[in-house]
C-alpha cells in the first residue's frame, strides 16, 4: 500500500498523519519530501500521527531518523504519536525508542511543544517489561 500522508496544523504544529506503509522507494522519498518542504516553510515543529502506517521496514525506519535529524538541525524536532506495537517494538530491538519522543495521544504530543503543559509520555521502559514478561 502506498503511502499517503494528509496535512494540518493545531495550535502552530503540523501534523502529518499517514496511512499506508513506510518502505523503501517512493514512501521514503514522499516522507524525506514533505518535511523538507516543512523545513523551507518555517515549519519546524512536527508531530507524526502513524495510527495508519502498518509496516516500517528499514528503509522507511532510516528516513524516520532523517527527519528528526532534519528537524533538530532546523531548531525543531518529530515527534511520533499513535504507533502500533510491531513499529514500537521495531524501534525498541534496534535501540531507537530512545531517539524518538513517542506519544500516545495527538494532544500530548502537540503539547510536548509548550513547556508549561502537563503531558504524559509514552513509557517505553513499561512497554519492553510487558513485552518480555519474565517468569
Amino acid at each position: 500500500m502506498a503511502l499517503e500522508i494528509q496535512q494540518r496544523e493545531r495550535e502552530g504544529v503540523i501534523i502529518l498523519e499517514m496511512k499506508g506503509r513506510i518502505t523503501v522507494g517512493k514512501e521514503a522519498t514522499l516522507l524525506r519530501e514533505k518535511v523538507a518542504e516543512q523545513t523551507a516553510a518555517g515549519k519546524n515543529q512536527l508531530v507524526f500521527n502513524l495510527a495508519g502506517v502498518d509496516y516500517i521496514d528499514s528503509t522507511g525506519l532510516g528516513a524516520l531518523v532523517i527527519c528528526v535529524m532534519t528537524m533538530r538541525k532546523a531548531g525543531g524536532n518529530v515527534k511520533l504519536v499513535n504507533l502500533n506495537k510491531r513499529n514500537i517494538e521495531l524501534l525498541v530491538m534496534t535501540k531507537l525508542a530512545t531517539s524518538f519522543e513517542i506519544f500516545t495521544d495527538e494532544t500530548d504530543a502537540v503539547g510536548s511543544y509548550y513547556p508549561d503543559r502537563k503531558i504524559k509520555t509514552f513509557d517505553i521502559l513499561d512497554f519492553v517489561q510487558k513485552m518480555n514478561p519474565e517468569d
